[in-house]
């Protein structure tokens, strides 16, 4: 998220609660992120406060692909094309699980030398080396947003709502935010556009259960996002919990598809 000084004069700024930060929060849009003075050059600034997206840290997710007719499916990757795999017919080049690592400092400074989120690293697969690429997290004392894996299949992840938590953490809690969406995030297998388009989220915490997951019985504020744009309409039921952050994610895609991830492993 990159800003211009005439934005950034627009924002509404509030001084972090933690007396001890030398940091302010500002609002890009209804996602709160930290502001440093520019004397600080420090390429981790972005990470120490974080508790639960620390450097050096792994989340692997397993996930399915599930048709409007509830047909389930994978995907494979090949000469840097992917095609669904039905799931009886998976095999050992199926991509059924993606891995999460929080990088330090900020790998793509060359790129982007002002970039003010943690850096997460996406591959997918377990024993492959399919598309390492690079987004981020914002983690801090006001929210947890972080961007979903957009490689192939999961481009279509792009119409839907980003997972995000805002604080207060209680039930009946609401925020909105809104994010252009560029054209080369559509694909003939969903839907596809040729100008840019404006999706519009409501968020809002409608449940606060312990669940089971693959580690452990854990505690979640369960988040009901909604999209909306002239394509259509996304969403995403989300289950956050405060030492592992968002455990599943279970989204409905724009062509009435969904996606379900689930953590299965973390690792400091």
């Amino acid at each position: 998220m990159r800003s211009s000084p005439f934005i950034l004069a627009l924002f509404i700024s509030i001084v972090s609660c933690n007396n001890s930060a030398d940091y302010i929060l500002v609002s890009e849009d209804g996602i709160f992120v930290e502001q440093f003075d520019s004397t600080n050059q420090d390429e981790n600034k972005y990470n120490e406060n974080n508790t639960i997206y620390k450097p050096g840290t792994k989340f692997r997710y397993s996930f399915e692909y599930l048709t409007p007719e509830n047909e389930k499916y994978y995907f494979k990757v090949h000469n840097h094309e992917w095609e669904f795999v039905k799931a009886e017919q998976a095999d050992v080049s199926t991509i059924k699980d993606i891995t999460i690592k929080v990088e330090h400092g900020n790998p793509i400074s060359k790129e982007i030398p002002d970039y003010n989120q943690t850096i997460l690293c996406y591959k997918l697969g377990i024993d492959t080396t399919y598309s390492i690429s690079w987004s981020g997290v914002i983690e801090n004392e006001k929210n947890v947003w972080m961007h979903p894996p957009r490689d192939f299949l999961f481009m279509i992840l792009e119409l839907n709502p980003f997972p995000f938590i805002q604080a207060p953490y209680e039930i009946g809690n609401t925020w909105t935010w809104s994010l252009q969406i560029g054209s080369q995030w559509g694909d003939k297998r969903w839907k596809t556009w040729r100008t840019g388009i404006k999706n519009k989220y409501l968020y809002e915490i409608v449940d606060k259960q312990t669940i089971e997951t693959e580690i452990g019985e854990l505690e979640c504020f369960i988040i009901d996002g909604r999209a909306k744009s002239e394509l259509g309409e996304t969403r995403l039921r989300s289950y956050f919990n405060t030492e592992y952050g968002f455990v599943k994610l279970n989204y409905t895609n724009i062509d009435s598809s969904k996606i379900n991830l689930e953590l299965v492993k973390f690792q400091e």
